[in-house]
């Protein structure tokens, strides 16, 4: 290899690239934006449409079908799913995994204004936003509380809004808890009545007294001057003085039937935090943004506004994810730190002090070239690109262990330093290419990976593959140039002499220690070599049975410990907003005296993503996990605590971990036929309420309810000169009042509507029969051409690919696995004889495994795949390509073991993902075991004599390779975090808890696969040699010549 040599040549600028790549990978380790979860991109866009006082069929009707028969010719979308609810409706376009979101946007956009014109005049216009993961995840929620009034608390809260926004890092700040500004006009129904006032009217002043009208310019001998009649209004008196009718000489004005007032749209949500008022304000991360800088500047921020507001004011953060990522960040690094320096002591213990340096090395070397590479290409520092560190430490050493242990085998034998290293780098370098390069096969069909999960988990296959190449680099070049100049045997005594040199060319029988002891049982082992292979494929077979047989099954995502909780609150009923508060408030009393809660934020209102019946929830955050019991226990707690309360039902749940939200379990029907869907769901629901593994059932078929309907005789409306819009506009004094118009404040960026409505004591019910509307034979109750009908009330209306669903959602109980749960429910659901016109599917996290599933179980036959032409190029040997894959299936074997005795279930995600990146490394020593075996057969040895040979030398080298990616691995196996600089250990933290299926993965995989090659891989070779021998006798003798006959 001549690049190697003339690096060794050139020592000093190699030096010089070293330093050059560890100072710059230092620089951008700092720089790089960091986060806790990757920001990922959804190909989910949104589509929002408001029309004020429209009924969910109504909206379903005029809003969401015109929308729907638009949007559905857009090329690339995987599902479109609507929503048509009272006030109005939303659809959300779910695009094929991998689209160009930007162009996405783009032809949404255009499809939203072609529809805009088939919908109502009084529709505003709708909004398109594309769904990100920052949104669902806002990086700092700020609570902010105190008994001072809410148009205090309100604009405290817009000021900081604004001076947030205006920050680099800060895409958008929302309030959550603030009501929309309101100029009520409350007028007297009897002072109306005596003046002959309606509504039209009232408008139609309003309308024409509330205009800037430019007038234009007047030309004239004194020069040019603009003209303007300025009419709009800027504040309540305007309203108030405006006048509105003429009697004779007396004028009637706004304030002689009214009283105006600034104030705020009726409550339909109320917030608290520890039971004082408040308000949340989110502030979402911009793309690519450095969590920590943003939040040290948002913190800044407040600190100076602080000083502006009233006392009794508090600000808290109820989710700070820079916290998160500070910890996750420590706890990582202190993990790194730990595996590297527990791979130091090994190498130490076995090559000495000055070869674990050079070995050393490659691990910072690696580590901080591949955050360059991966940097460059705008990748930011997450939880999954800090674990592929934590994974790659042990496995980036194993090129630069190899080449070290070969020049310390030659320097025993007499060899310089230089011409050890070199001649160790050279012979090397093959092998090492070749096994670097079946690793990083592992990981390319892993970064193809699609969906939400891929988007998530892409991270970590990305940087293992910077890593491990810059590891390539490492071994081949760094190690050897510095070798050359400081190298030294790690053969201190005598007798490790001895035994390298015999290993390598002396009598084997010489050979003292493990590697003696393990050449004599080879020699009585592989006289029988298919015996050898059959006890260990027997031995795979009992492990795989005792798997399916005594295993936990199947989880999806692992299981974590999260910092918060939450509560849903349900009831059922025609409340208002109060009446839910007071619930929501007993539920509240109950929890607020926890110790394990530091906050508290109960919130009072139907959620989006909840189910119809949910009046309020509280979010739980806590105090740290090593304070207090496990969440579960918390949980469990607060349902005894509130167990005794009447008419409400409690659902506990943690956040999800990972990309799935919402239920664990979830059944959709769909059919054209309402009636058949609504009978299917109530008999699936009650099948599924028998079930004691199920729980917090909850399905969206509308709740019990009343709506009154207001039915118009337009026959005899006409005889009083009134119509369907004159009746509207009265019953909506009753109700939200009549938008008369539009005023912008000085005080306000935002434009506030104006809007009549009736005093408080005459919003009833029974006042709209009572309502009466002006006519030529004076005013005439509305109740003389109108009913008043009761009918059963529709709630939200959904939608799937433009047919109506219904879906049932569930959690599965404590300690029972969603998968078992899952595929026992397919069985039992079609024997409940639903209608053959209702379709049905497990949909939600059940769909994303399925998928995952499908796509991971392709990505290992890709992997092998590459891994075969790979070594097939590498040895021209199919037998020999094949022998080496072996440890692919029996590194399989112990990952199955491990799971076994760790009784942890077996993860779609995570222990997947550790068999495939097993099967990368598992290759590697069979790669360099086969090499080395080839390289002796060439010169001539006998098959029996150069298997033992090349298990003496190679032993060392597997063995090191091997210990030092599992004890790279130990204290994320073990959820041991020991942080160096502080001197603490802590178990089981949170972030370890993530890694633990994986890490045991491929630890317990690679140890297991280990044993195995060092026994079975000889064994094979023995079979090859023995048939092969066998076929050249048998040659032999066919082709020897017949002997002559006797005489």
């Amino acid at each position: 290899m001549g690049v190697i040599e003339l690096a060794m040549r050139r020592s000093r600028t190699v030096v010089l690239c070293l330093l050059v790549v560890l100072i710059g990978g230092m620089v951008a380790y700092m720089t790089i934006p960091k986060e806790a979860e990757p920001d990922i991109e959804i190909p989910i866009i949104y589509v929002s449409i408001e029309h004020e006082g429209i009924s969910p069929e109504d909206s379903e009707r005029l809003l969401v079908r015109p929308m729907e028969q638009e949007l559905r010719s857009i090329e690339g979308i995987k599902e479109m799913t609507a929503n048509a609810y009272e006030g109005g409706a939303n659809v959300q376009i779910e695009f094929d995994a991998g689209i160009d979101t930007k162009r996405a946007l783009q032809d949404v956009r255009e499809k939203v204004d072609l529809a805009q014109a088939k919908l109502p005049g009084e529709t505003d216009e709708p909004t398109v936003n594309e769904v990100k993961m920052s949104r669902f995840d806002p990086m700092l929620v700020l609570n902010l509380a105190g008994d001072i009034p809410e148009r205090t608390l309100t604009t405290i809260a817009e000021d900081l809004q604004e001076k947030l926004e205006a920050l680099p890092g800060v895409l958008e700040v929302n309030l959550v808890g603030t009501r929309e500004e309101l100029m009520e006009v409350v007028v007297d129904p009897l002072a109306m009545e005596s003046y002959g006032l309606d509504q039209a009217q009232i408008i139609q002043f309003v309308n024409r007294n509330n205009r800037l009208v430019a007038a234009g310019a007047l030309h004239a001998t004194e020069g040019r001057f603009p003209v303007k009649v300025p009419g709009v209004f800027e504040s309540a008196d305007d309203v108030l003085n405006m006048p509105i009718k003429a009697v004779g000489e007396r004028v009637v004005h706004f304030k002689d039937i009214a009283q105006v007032r600034r104030t705020y749209k009726d409550a339909e949500s109320v917030a608290r935090l520890n039971g004082t008022p408040a308000l949340a304000i989110e502030v979402i991360q911009r793309s690519g943004a450095n969590v920590l800088e943003t939040i040290d500047e948002v913190n800044a921020v407040i600190a100076e506004e602080r000083a502006y507001w009233p006392s009794g004011i508090e600000i808290v953060a109820s989710r700070d994810k820079s916290k998160d990522v500070n910890d996750m960040l420590s706890e990582l690094q202190n993990n790194v730190l730990s595996a590297v320096l527990l791979v130091f002591i090994v190498i130490i213990g076995i090559l000495g002090i000055r070869s674990a340096l050079l070995v050393g090395i490659a691990i910072p070397g690696s580590f901080l070239l591949g955050i360059l590479l991966i940097g460059s290409f705008g990748v930011t520092i997450n939880m999954m690109v800090l674990f592929a560190l934590i994974m790659a430490v042990g496995m980036l050493v194993d090129g630069a262990i190899v080449v070290t242990e070969m020049a310390d085998r030659r320097m025993a034998e007499g060899d310089s330093r230089r011409d050890a290293y070199a001649r160790a780098a050279v012979r090397m370098s093959w092998p090492i290419i070749a096994s670097t390069c079946t690793t990083l096969a592992a990981f390319v069909p892993l970064a193809l990976w699609p969906g939400m999960s891929g988007e998530f988990m892409k991270f970590l296959p990305i940087t293992l593959i910077a890593v491990l190449s810059a590891s390539l680099f490492m071994a081949l070049l760094f190690v050897p140039t510095l070798g050359a100049i400081f190298g030294r045997t790690g053969a201190n005594s005598d007798e490790a002499r001895r035994n390298l040199a015999a290993a390598e060319t002396g009598n084997l029988d010489d050979v003292t220690g493990l590697t003696g002891k393990y050449i004599q049982f080879l020699k009585r082992t592989l006289k029988h070599p298919w015996r050898n292979v059959a006890a260990v494929t027997g031995l795979l077979v009992a492990v795989y049975s005792s798997f399916f047989l005594f295993g936990k099954g199947i989880e999806y995502f692992p299981d974590v410990e999260q910092p918060f909780g939450m509560v849903d609150i349900r009831a059922r009923g025609d409340m208002s907003t109060t009446e839910r508060d007071r619930l929501v408030r007993e539920v509240e009393d109950r929890v607020l005296d926890m110790p394990e809660i530091k906050f508290l934020y109960a919130k009072t209102g139907s959620s989006d993503q909840g189910a119809e019946d949910q009046i309020g929830s509280l979010t739980l955050n806590y105090i740290d996990w090593d304070q207090r019991r496990p969440a579960d226990e918390i949980l469990a707690e607060i349902r005894e605590r509130t167990s005794d309360l009447v008419g409400i039902r409690i659902e506990t749940r943690k956040p999800d971990p990972g990309p799935p939200i919402g239920k664990p379990i979830r059944i959709e029907f769909s059919s054209r036929f309402y009636d058949q869907l609504d009978l299917t769901v109530d008999r699936v629901r009650t099948f599924l309420e028998t079930q004691d593994d199920v729980v917090n059932i909850e399905d969206s078929r509308p709740l019990p309810g009343i709506e009154w309907q207001i039915k118009v005789d337009r026959a005899e409306a006409a005889r009083f000169g009134a119509d369907i819009s004159l009746v509207g506009a009265m019953v909506q004094l009753v109700t939200n009042g009549i938008k008369i118009g539009e005023y912008r404040p000085d005080d306000s960026d935002d434009e506030i509507d104006i809007r009549v409505r009736y005093p408080e004591v005459s919003r009833s019910l029974a006042q709209i029969d009572e309502l009466r509307i002006p006519s030529d034979q004076g005013p005439v109750p509305i109740s003389t051409f109108i009913e008043r009908v009761p009918a059963q009330k529709v709630g939200t209306i959904r939608r799937t690919d433009m047919r109506r669903t219904l879906a049932i959602d569930a959690d599965v109980a404590a300690g029972v696995l969603v998968d078992d749960v899952v595929r026992r429910l397919k069985a039992e659901v079609p024997e409940l004889g639903i209608d053959p016109r209702v379709s049905w599917s497990f949909r939600g996290s059940t769909e994303d495994q399925q998928e995952d599933m499908e796509f991971l179980s392709r990505a290992m036959l890709m992997a092998l795949a590459i891994m075969a032409i790979i070594l097939v190029t590498q040895f021209n040997s199919i037998y020999q390509a094949g022998l080496i894959l072996t440890a692919v299936l029996f590194s399989t074997g112990g990952v199955l073991l491990g799971h076994l005795f760790m009784m942890k279930p077996f993860g779609v995600i995570m222990s997947s993902v550790g068999v495939i990146t097993l099967a990368g490394i598992v290759v590697n020593n069979n790669i360099v075991f086969i090499d080395t075996f080839n390289v002796l057969r060439s010169r001539g040895e006998q098959p029996f004599e150069a298997i033992l040979r090349t298990c003496a030398i190679r032993l060392r080298p597997v063995l090191l390779t091997t210990v030092t990616t599992i004890v790279g691995l130990m204290p994320m196996v073990l959820g041991v975090n020991i942080n160096l600089i502080e001197r603490e250990i802590s178990v089981g933290a949170p972030s370890s808890q993530w890694w633990t299926q994986l890490a045991s993965s491929v630890a317990g995989g690679l140890a297991f696969a280990t044993v195995l090659t060092l026994f079975l891989t000889p064994s094979l070779l023995m079979v090859q040699a023995n048939i092969v021998r066998r076929w050249k006798e048998r040659q032999t003798v066919q082709t020897s010549p017949a002997s002559p006959a006797t005489p």
